[in-house]
């Protein structure tokens, strides 16, 4: 009986570290995005804010350089630098990021963001479930969904001097699909992540894991929700 007791503590041990984990990445995602609302919001109400903004495109490819920059230094240096500048790093990520979405309240009506919102909601919780919960190994989808991202890209790119609408629409509808294969697999690796810790790791270390993790899901949750507006958003 004493034996049985003590094979099951690590389990239930694993078990409890894993959702705390799980838990922790969910409220700096869920943070992050209402963070980016908020901002996004206020910024396409102040029109002082929102012109020059979109008036300037200096300023606006100022913001965007700024952003990316953010990014790929929080993910190449989140060993090296402290929790506190990474959750530094994805709160200001998260604050740019709603300056340049505050185009999408000028480009569709409040209803149909607002409406294409929950539907993403509703999706990308149903994804992460199924990510979380299977037992089948992802990263073959992880790597083929990657590809699909390069793929559109480089689409996006071209598009911005061809003007095709038609390619919009391809280019959304395959980004539907690659980021709800990305959300999948980001969630599961997540899941991997926890299982992989260490009892008695340093709480800047779960930390620094809770951001980046957080900083995953967000991307693939914002540009769901990009790729869903196009397709579903009425425009003004």
């Amino acid at each position: 009986m004493i034996n049985d007791r003590a094979a099951t503590r690590p389990t239930e041990f694993t078990r409890v570290h894993v959702n705390s984990f799980i838990r922790s990445v969910y409220n700096w995602m869920a943070a992050g995005l209402a963070l980016t609302g908020l901002v996004a919001f206020y910024t396409a109400g102040n029109q002082a804010l929102f012109r020059l903004i979109v008036g300037n495109q200096l300023v606006f490819f100022g913001l965007i350089a700024g952003e990316l920059g953010m990014v790929f230094y929080l993910s190449a240096r989140i060993q090296k630098i402290q929790a506190s500048t990474a959750t530094g790093l994805f709160i200001g990520y998260a604050a740019l990021n709603g300056l340049t979405l505050s185009t999408i309240f000028m480009a569709f009506t409040m209803t149909s963001i607002a409406s294409v919102f929950f539907i993403c909601s509703a999706t990308f919780v149903a994804v992460s479930v199924y990510g979380y919960t299977t037992k089948k190994d992802l990263t073959g989808v992880g790597s083929f969904m990657f590809m699909g991202l390069i793929g559109i890209i480089i689409a996006s790119v071209v598009n911005m001097f061809i003007h095709s609408t038609a390619m919009q629409m391809l280019i959304s509808y395959i980004g539907v699909i690659v980021f709800v294969g990305l959300t999948a697999y980001d969630t599961q690796k997540l899941k991997n992540m926890a299982l992989s810790q260490p009892a008695g790791l340093d709480a800047g270390v779960v930390r620094k894991g809770a951001i980046i993790g957080a900083l995953s899901l967000y991307l693939d949750f914002i540009n769901l929700f990009l790729m869903l507006l196009q397709i579903f958003g009425d425009r003004r």
